[in-house]
C-alpha cells in the first residue's frame, strides 16, 4: 500500500473491508468525490501503526469484531489520533454502544452494497480536521501536554464542524465550559452566538421561560414579551450547564425541541422552528440518574451523540505546571501584576489532590499574585492545606520543558550554584529588581521618598525605574 506524501496526504482516506467488491464500490464513490483511496484488508490492520494510520483524512472501517477491538486498544493506549467511521448494514451496529465504548468514531448504517453519497460526504466532512485547522479560531485548545488533553484537543476537532450534540462530563472545576466554547469557536457557527443557561441555578417554575420566552401576560409579573436562551443563540450553540439537574417536566420539553426542531413561548401557541447546536455538561452520572428515576433515558441518548469525558486534574498532574504558566500569562495581560513559583513549590502543587480541578488552581494563582507580586513563591509561602509533611518531591511529575515557561519557574539560584541548562542573567536580574521596588513601596505605603530610603538609592533614581518597568503605586 503506497500512499502519496505531502498535500496530496490531506485528501487520502483508507478503506478496511473485508469483502473485495464492496471494498471496489465504496471506492469508486470515493474517487468519484475526488479523494484518494486506498483498500486494507481486515487482516493486515495490525501491521499498520498509529503513525501510519494517522497519515489519512478519514478510515472508513468494516464493523468487525477485530476491526473495531484493534481501534479501541488503540484508543485505551491513548495513542489513537485519527478518524475512524464504522460501517455497518441495517441494525447491524448498536450506534449507542459504539458512541460509548468507541468515542472517536462515528458509524455509517448502510443497506447492502449500497453507500449513501450524502452520508460519506457528510463523515469525511466530519473529519477533515486538517481544513478545520486552517479556519478562523477564537479560541485556544485545552492547556496541558498529558494524553488525555492531546485527546480531547483531538475529539474537539473532530466534533467541531458538525451538527452533533456533545455530552460533557466530568468533576466541577473541570473546565467543561471551556471544552463547550472550544468547540463552538472551531466551528462553522463561529460568528453566531454562544449562549450559556445552567439548570441548575434557575428555579423550575421559571425554567421554562429561560429557555424559550414568554408572551406579555403569560404568568404573573410577565408585564413584557421576553426571548429565550434558544431565541437568542438561533444559528448558534446553546449551552446546557449542569444538565443533570433539570427538572423531569422540562426533560420531556427539552426532548421534544430536540426531536421537532421547535418550541412555542411560554403563553403562545406559536410554534418557532430553531437551528441551534446543543452542548450540554453535567458533573452528576447520568446512567444512575436514570436508574433512580431522575433523568429520562430517551433524552440522554439525544444529548449523548458525542460524550467527552473529562478527566480531574488529579489524573493529569503533569497538566499543572502548563496550566499554572498560562494563568500567571492571563494575569500579566490584564495588568494584575504577576508571581513565580520555585520549582520545589511547583513540584509540591503536583502532588495535592485538587478536589476543585482547575477553578480551585486558578484561584490559588491568583492569591498567590496579590500576596507576592512580582515574587517569587517557594513552598514555605503556601497555604498549609497545600503542603503535606510527608510529601516526597522528588516523586512529582516532571516538569515541562523550560522553553515552554522558564519565566514563572524560579530557578534555584544561590552565590555558588547555576540552575540546571543555566539562565538569563539579565531578566532575572530584572525580576528581582522589580519584586525588591514593589515589596519597598508596599512597606512605604507607597510614599516614593521612604521606598527610596529602604532600597538605599536616589529618589530621582527610583522614579526613573518605576517609570522604565511601569510601576504604578
Amino acid at each position: 500500500m503506497n500512499k502519496s506524501s505531502g498535500s496530496d496526504a490531506d485528501n487520502n482516506i483508507l478503506i478496511v473491508e473485508s469483502d473485495k467488491a464492496r471494498a471496489q464500490s465504496f471506492q469508486q464513490l470515493l474517487q468519484f468525490l475526488k479523494y484518494q483511496t486506498y483498500i486494507l484488508k481486515p487482516d493486515d490492520l495490525t501491521s499498520k501503526s498509529a503513525e501510519e494510520l494517522d497519515a489519512y483524512l478519514a478510515i472508513f472501517a468494516v464493523n468487525e469484531g477485530p476491526v473495531s477491538g484493534y481501534f479501541l486498544s488503540l484508543n485505551n493506549d491513548n495513542q489513537c489520533q485519527f478518524p475512524v467511521v464504522l460501517l455497518a448494514e441495517k441494525d447491524d451496529l448498536d450506534e449507542q454502544k459504539v458512541v460509548v465504548h468507541l468515542p472517536f468514531v462515528s458509524a455509517i448504517h448502510f443497506q447492502p452494497d449500497y453507500y449513501s453519497m450524502n452520508q460519506v460526504l457528510d463523515h469525511v466532512k466530519i473529519h477533515n480536521k486538517r481544513e478545520r485547522r486552517m479556519s478562523n479560531r477564537s479560541c485556544d485548545n485545552l492547556i496541558g501536554s498529558s494524553p488525555a488533553i492531546k485527546f480531547i484537543n483531538h475529539m474537539i476537532d473532530q466534533v467541531a464542524d458538525t451538527n452533533a450534540s456533545v455530552l460533557i462530563m466530568g468533576e466541577s472545576g473541570t473546565g467543561k465550559e471551556v471544552i463547550a466554547r472550544n468547540i463552538h469557536a472551531q466551528s462553522n457557527r463561529s460568528n453566531k452566538p454562544f449562549i450559556p443557561i445552567n439548570c441548575g441555578a434557575i428555579p423550575s417554575e421559571l425554567l421554562e421561560s429561560e429557555l424559550f420566552g414568554h408572551e406579555k401576560g403569560a404568568f404573573t409579573g410577565a408585564i413584557s414579551a421576553r426571548q429565550g436562551r434558544f431565541e437568542l443563540a438561533e444559528g448558534g450553540v446553546i449551552f446546557l450547564d449542569e444538565i443533570g439537574d433539570m427538572p423531569l417536566p422540562m426533560q420531556v420539553k427539552l426532548l421534544r425541541v430536540l426531536q421537532e426542531r421547535s418550541y412555542e413561548r411560554v403563553g403562545s401557541n406559536r410554534t418557532q422552528k430553531t437551528d441551534v447546536r446543543v452542548i450540554a455538561a453535567t458533573h452528576r452520572r447520568l446512567e444512575e440518574q436514570i436508574k433512580d428515576g431522575k433523568f429520562r433515558e430517551d433524552l440522554y441518548y439525544r444529548l449523548n451523540v458525542f460524550p467527552i469525558d473529562v478527566p480531574p486534574l488529579r489524573e493529569r498532574r503533569e497538566d499543572i505546571a502548563l496550566l499554572i504558566h498560562e494563568m500567571v500569562n492571563r494575569i500579566e495581560r490584564e495588568n494584575r501584576g504577576s508571581v513565580r513559583l520555585s520549582k520545589a513549590a511547583m513540584s509540591m502543587l503536583s502532588l495535592y489532590d485538587w478536589p476543585g480541578n482547575v477553578r480551585e488552581l486558578a484561584n490559588l494563582v491568583e492569591r498567590l499574585a496579590i500576596l507576592y507580586p512580582h515574587g517569587v513563591v517557594d513552598v514555605k509561602d503556601l497555604p498549609q492545606k497545600f503542603v503535606s509533611e510527608n510529601a516526597d518531591i522528588s516523586s512529582a511529575p516532571e516538569l515541562p520543558a523550560e522553553t515552554e515557561m522558564s519565566e514563572h519557574i524560579a530557578g534555584e539560584v544561590t552565590m555558588n550554584q547555576l540552575p540546571d541548562g543555566g539562565i538569563d542573567m539579565k531578566k532575572y536580574l530584572t525580576e528581582i529588581e522589580i519584586s525588591l521596588i514593589e515589596q519597598a513601596l508596599t512597606e512605604s505605603n507607597n510614599v516614593v521618598a521612604r521606598a527610596a530610603n529602604l532600597l538605599q538609592m536616589r529618589r530621582t533614581t527610583l522614579v526613573e525605574k518605576m517609570r522604565k518597568y511601569e510601576i504604578v503605586r
